[in-house]
């Protein structure tokens, strides 16, 4: 069973206490304008907290609850507007029988059409620093406004909004030529009365998805938020990752001088705008394991009324996940009244696989949702195409996780599978971890351990102390036919090995793949400014689009970016080896033996020419053969 990767109002990971607290601090707050971040990473749980806050409202018929999704109204001409009139909207439909709420609810949107005016005709009304148009344009907002809404209350069918984002001119009175700030005064006591007259004790506003957003519809719609700041019993809870949030100020304002430092500029914008920020926490691994054992047993077919009791003893656990106590198979069958089996192969799936899965997933609950529905699905194809026999879970999730977080691992385990599936790689890893899982003798410590020597199959591997660690998972894989196993997983270049951050690293991806100019243009600091894991996601982004093409015997634009990247992070340069020594020989262009100097770097020039030499040694490519043999001859290896 494939689980939705949607928000949830099922709380498997406890989140409740934070929606709690939201709840309790509007309550305490009910009079007070109020803006609440609810900040975290993609699929971290924001939009599940989000629906929990309107549930806690939900019978309260003086509080109205109002979602609004940015991402939905991208292609909107004005965010800004939308919001207003999303609220105002359902103000009305919350009091639909009251004409004074509708002539008043017209009047608010009177000055949200002066706005549009004035975005129509120089632009934004308020600017980023004071909210207060140049002369020039509000004289221009005076001269634009020629015509009067005929009837007030027909701005409520959406008939008026229509015409105004196609740029109809009647907007306003005739002759009104007041000032933004007159404008926004009459704005916050216009739509302060629409509350009253609605008899509303409290508006909460939910904005989600706003990390998802364009710079331009994200700044849009916090601005709009601003004009709320001082309206009293209203509420704006703001979901979103703070870091795109940053982003998008530096991006719409992209003027600002460097003396200005715009990386504090951004976060004081938002520092200024949200009053109470709560952060969403990554998960730990108790917490991990807990997780998947509750996916991984839904997706195995455990029934509604099991996993409705099963919740309870989850959260219970998880009110102190630092004692590991409380989500054991004793306390689960005493819950339960048994074990169900769905549940003894999720416990038993979870307690192997969750240390690398936590560290890899960076304890994000969408990664991992996303991990089990993957898991499921292979299980679902191989079903339905009569192998699934051959698979067995367990070895399947062990290889998905060096697929989707050291695919270098899972690359060289495929091509080195033997004709009957099995690998040297893994029986080597596994012997190793067999090998420093055993105390040496006479040592005093349990936890001291050995490595074996003499082979090289994986000694100078790039991500060494990452496979050492897959391979201590009890899981044996070093007996088994794999094949099954990478044939169901053939889905992987166009799934996992392409996730990659969106926003700035999807960007920065973009920029060192578009043209081999821009590749080598990027400036430096931003790529030492990366996080190591920011870095490595880079580094497979544009792997995946050189392994990807369709032809590789030109010079892909991404092969620049990896020479820009790997010169400036000297940690990637081993993988980078790696990737090069796997394109296929017989069609790989001669382009892969040249450019490299910076991003191979003097120490690992000696690796570089073993791989030059084994270019010039083969035979099934002429034109590499050459182009090597010349290059390895040249002065300038290893000294560039």
């Amino acid at each position: 069973m494939i689980i939705a990767d949607n928000e949830t109002a099922v709380d498997y990971l406890y989140y409740e206490p934070i929606a709690k607290t939201v709840v309790k601090l509007i309550q305490e707050k009910s009079q007070e304008p109020l803006t609440i971040g609810l900040h975290g990473d993609w699929g971290a749980g924001k939009s599940s907290a989000l629906l929990m806050i309107e549930e806690a409202f939900s019978s309260d018929d003086r509080t109205l609850c109002v979602r609004f999704n940015g991402w939905l109204f991208e292609g909107y001409d004005d965010a800004k507007a939308v919001l207003i009139e999303t609220i105002v909207a359902a103000l009305v439909a919350k009091r639909s029988v009251s004409t004074k709420v509708k002539e008043k609810a017209a009047e608010v949107l009177k000055n949200v059409n002066w706005f549009k005016v004035a975005r129509t005709v120089g632009g934004a009304a308020l600017t980023f620093t004071t909210g207060i148009p140049s002369p020039d344009l509000v004289k221009g907002i005076g001269d634009a406004a020629k015509g009067l809404l005929s009837d007030p209350t027909k701005a409520l069918t959406g008939e008026t909004f229509t015409k105004v984002l196609d740029g109809a001119a009647a907007h306003i009175k005739s002759g009104e030529s007041d000032t933004a700030p007159q404008r926004m005064h009459a704005f916050r006591k216009d739509f302060e009365d629409l509350l009253n007259l609605a008899d509303i004790d409290r508006l909460i506003v939910l904005i989600d998805d706003l990390d998802r957003c364009l710079p331009r519809t994200a700044i849009a719609t916090l601005e709009a938020v601003r004009l709320f700041l001082f309206v009293p019993r209203a509420a704006f809870v703001i979901a979103a990752d703070e870091g795109m949030i940053e982003y998008s100020v530096r991006h719409h304002f992209p003027d600002l001088p460097v003396t200005s430092a715009p990386g504090s500029y951004a976060r004081n914008y938002l520092e200024k705008l949200i009053q109470v920020p709560f952060r969403m926490p990554a998960l730990g691994s108790v917490e991990t394991r807990i997780y998947l054992t509750l996916l991984i047993s839904l997706t195995e077919g455990l029934s509604d009324v099991d996993f409705r009791r099963l919740i309870p003893v989850a959260r219970n656990a998880l009110r102190r996940p630092w004692l590991d106590t409380g989500f054991d198979r004793g306390t689960i069958e005493k819950a339960l009244g048994s074990l169900p089996p769905q549940v003894e192969t999720a416990l038993q799936l979870a307690t192997e696989i969750t240390p690398v899965l936590t560290d890899g997933a960076r304890g994000n609950p969408r990664q991992i949702k996303r991990f089990v529905n993957t898991l499921d699905l292979r299980l679902t194809i191989a079903e339905e195409r009569g192998f699934r026999g051959d698979l067995r879970m367990p070895v399947l999730a062990k290889l998905m996780l060096a697929e989707r977080f050291a695919p270098e691992v899972f690359d060289a385990i495929a091509l080195d599978l033997d004709v009957d599936g099995k690998s040297k790689i893994i029986a080597e890893l596994e012997g190793r971890a067999a090998t420093t899982s055993k105390p040496k003798t006479g040592s005093k410590s349990s936890t001291k351990a050995t490595e074996p020597s003499g082979s090289k199959l994986v000694q100078d591997w790039p991500n060494l102390e990452w496979a050492k660690r897959w391979g201590r998972i009890k899981v044996s894989l070093s007996d088994v036919d794999l094949r099954p196993y990478f044939f169901v997983s053939r889905d992987r270049r166009t799934a996992m090995a392409n996730a990659i951050a969106a926003g700035p690293i999807e960007e920065l991806v973009e920029r060192l793949s578009a043209t081999s100019l821009g590749a080598k243009s990027e400036p430096r600091a931003s790529l030492l400014a990366l996080t190591a894991v920011d870095a490595e996601r880079v580094f497979h982004a544009l792997s995946a689009k050189i392994t990807n093409a369709e032809n590789l015997n030109s010079r892909p634009a991404a092969a620049d970016g990896l020479a820009t990247l790997c010169s400036a992070r000297p940690e990637l340069r081993d993988a980078l080896l790696t990737l090069l020594d796997r394109l296929p020989t017989a069609t790989v262009g001669a382009w892969v033996v040249t450019g490299w100097g910076a991003a191979v770097g003097v120490s690992q020039a000696p690796k570089f020419k073993e791989l030059l030499k084994k270019w010039s040694e083969q035979s099934a490519n002429d034109v590499l053969n050459k182009v090597a043999t010349l290059e390895l001859s040249s002065s300038k290896v290893g000294k560039r």
